[in-house]
């Protein structure tokens, strides 16, 4: 690492190299997650995808992967990113509060077999805990990203994977990592059925 670079700068790498290291379990489940979303998918199952701040940018980047395309040119798969609706959402949030802005969404969309996957880099977001809970009530599958365990998100789904990192910028990082090798595991499982 050059020694040019601000003291910050150096640590920041050294906390992404060191998460990195570790990464090999958030790895495996993001492999199996990306299989089971394929298969998920060719069923007729849509994802749902809710985060807050950088956490939303991600969630509809994953989105934008299954809807569009990752790598290889596929058919459009049905997935939404719950924040992506400015009226419903400002409207859920005035009348029925903060907590309820997915939630609501969950139980308007979501269809028992659908999938939803919450992305918090502390898994203690209210509105995050209410979504997952409803969305267990109706009948989804839940999964989670999320910082360091254990936090309450984890409790509330059924599938978790979590990064052990002290800064929510290196949580951010990996869990971009993990949504890459999710979607590469969707394209891997898809191209044996679409022949790509």
């Amino acid at each position: 690492m050059s020694g040019l670079l601000p003291r910050a700068a150096r640590e920041h790498v050294a906390a992404l190299s060191q998460a990195l290291a570790e990464f090999g379990p958030a790895a495996d489940i993001s492999v199996g997650w990306g299989y089971r979303l394929a298969d998920a998918l060719l069923d007729g199952a849509r994802l749902l995808v809710a985060g807050n701040g950088g956490s939303a940018a991600q969630a509809q980047h994953l989105s934008s992967e299954v809807v569009g395309r990752y790598c290889q040119d596929r058919p459009p798969f049905s997935a939404v990113a719950l924040h992506t609706e400015p009226s419903a959402l400002t409207a859920i949030v005035n009348d029925y509060g903060i907590e309820e802005m997915f939630a609501r969404q969950v139980q308007a969309h979501g269809r028992p077999g659908d999938i939803c996957v919450f992305m918090s880099t502390s898994g203690r977001s209210r509105n995050l805990l209410r979504a997952a809970e409803r969305a267990r009530r109706c009948g989804l599958r839940t999964w989670a990203m999320t910082g360091p365990a254990p936090n309450p998100l984890i409790e509330q789904t059924e599938e978790c994977l979590t990064i052990d990192a002290a800064t929510t910028a290196t949580v951010q990082e990996l869990h971009l990592v993990a949504l890459h090798m999710m979607c590469e595991a969707m394209d891997e499982q898809l191209s044996a059925r679409f022949a790509l």
